[in-house]
């Protein structure tokens, strides 16, 4: 089936082996741990000693990744990257090596996870349970009652929702919610961008496990029109809007954009799904409060670590019936932990912390891409992209005409020698020789001035020029 790369200017039709991811995405500029073989990354991004997800019959790995093979049944091409070593020793002390230049920075655009030692993860979680506010001093939650009970209502006044749900994943969040509007609607079929999460991401969990089936309203790098949804040739139950479109640049519509988009799937008699793991930030663009933004759809996904720093998991909200059925899939599938009190703590605490700062964020992104787009070209570099131009969220996408494996190196060598962290890591998902990294401006980004950027960008294309000088 053909390639869905997304990215500026990019995106194809039909559904791939899932494309290396984030930084999720790594996500978000955020790696994750898998073994050789699993997701590499949160999404699949390029993670530290995993390639990408693949079907039973393989596929190539992400370029991003330490060198990691495939999950496919009979496996596939590995991933390069930087100096990584085709061992396991060799990308466990690549991995290493990277690790402890990002956390030697005295400054970066954004931390990581990865940065964080467990005692210090720890150690802050003690702090939030401490707060009597979130009902440390209680017991810890059994299958979902206490602290999580008290997310969840959270979550539904937040989103102006009549109930929420907290789940492990929000890929089973997803997964669930498609099925329970099939099963209402009676329609199994899911309208959906090939750049949706859903599509790339999730191994086509709404197809293979639960039999529904896609139709794509466009195939272009952005979010459909209504016109696109209109014209659509056949039924469909569900419209699922990814918000922001991740893959193709964190890209939202305009506020009229989107209200027409969701009328004109009322007219198709479908009901409307979020995917808003990154809604939190959605605000600033659309100039609309979160409760209006979800009173638009039918069900909305949120995630609590790709904008508010949790440790993991997410929410569907929606109405009570269908989060009661929700409830009760989730068990079937597996979500219904003995105990989630850390996630959960976690969420609550970035939804106080990190919530109110994200239109801070976004708009210091438009700051650091005007600042990056104006250093590429100062340096006269051949061909470089910021997409968006101005960023519709807190984060965007960087092109640079480079291998990735040349970019990764001269970033952590910039981390090494001078103790800045400017980017991290970095994919080819389309032409080689054409890398794609995520920029994710949060808390640490606020102290960077637009001087602070171009010097920065001019350090770091320096070394990655002595990088090519030297591979010739």
């Amino acid at each position: 089936m053909a390639d869905e790369t997304g990215g500026a200017g990019s995106g194809a039709e039909g559904h791939t082996d899932q494309v290396a991811d984030d930084a999720d995405d790594a996500d978000d500029t955020v790696e994750a741990t898998g073994a050789p073989g699993e997701t590499g990354g949160t999404d699949g991004t390029g993670g530290d000693g995993g390639g990408t997800d693949c079907g039973t019959t393989g596929g190539k790995a992400g370029t991003g990744g330490d060198g990691g093979g495939t999950s496919g049944t009979t496996g596939g091409t590995g991933g390069t990257s930087g100096t990584d070593g085709t061992d396991g020793d060799g990308k466990q002390a690549a991995r290493a090596r990277r690790i402890a230049a990002w956390h030697g920075s005295e400054r970066t655009l954004a931390h990581g996870p990865t940065e964080g030692r467990i005692a210090d993860r720890l150690a802050a979680l003690a702090l939030t349970a401490d707060d009597p506010s979130y009902g440390g001093d209680g017991w810890v939650d059994v299958y979902g009652d206490g602290v999580v009970e008290e997310l969840e209502r959270r979550v539904a006044t937040l989103l102006g929702m009549e109930a929420a749900a907290f789940f492990p994943t929000g890929t089973m969040a997803q997964q669930i919610a498609l099925r329970c509007w099939a099963g209402r609607t009676g329609v199994p079929v899911v309208a959906v961008h090939p750049l949706a999460h859903l599509e790339v991401h999730e191994r086509d969990a709404y197809l293979t496990v639960s039999g529904l089936r896609a139709v794509r309203p466009t195939s272009e790098p952005r979010p459909p029109t209504a016109e696109e949804v209109r014209d659509l040739d056949e039924p469909f139950g569900t419209l699922a809007l990814e918000l922001p479109l991740r893959d193709a640049g964190f890209v939202l519509p305009s506020w009229e954009e989107l209200v027409a988009v969701v009328e004109a799937a009322r007219e198709r008699d479908a009901v409307v799904h979020f995917d808003g793991a990154r809604l939190w930030e959605c605000t600033a663009h659309f100039g609309r409060e979160l409760p209006e933004i979800a009173a638009l759809a039918d069900s909305v996904y949120v995630s609590f670590y790709k904008s508010l720093d949790g440790i993991s998991g997410a929410a569907l909200a929606g109405p009570e019936s269908l989060v009661a059925e929700a409830r009760a899939w989730r068990h079937r599938y597996g979500g219904q932990l003995f105990q989630q009190w850390p996630a959960a703590l976690a969420a609550l605490a970035g939804l106080d912390r990190e919530l109110p700062r994200l239109p801070s964020y976004v708009a210091h992104a438009r700051v650091v891409a005007e600042a990056l787009r104006k250093a590429f070209t100062a340096a006269g570099i051949g061909w470089s992209r910021v997409h968006p131009e101005v960023p519709h969220t807190h984060q965007f996408q960087v092109w640079l005409p480079y291998p990735a494996a040349v970019l990764d190196e001269a970033g952590v060598r910039l981390a090494e020698e001078t103790r800045t962290t400017l980017f991290r890591r970095w994919q080819e998902p389309g032409p080689p020789g054409l890398a794609m990294t995520e920029v994710t401006v949060a808390s640490p980004a606020l102290e960077w001035t637009a001087e602070d950027v171009t010097a920065a960008v001019d350090a770091f294309l320096a070394r990655v020029r002595e990088l090519m000088r030297r591979d010739g």
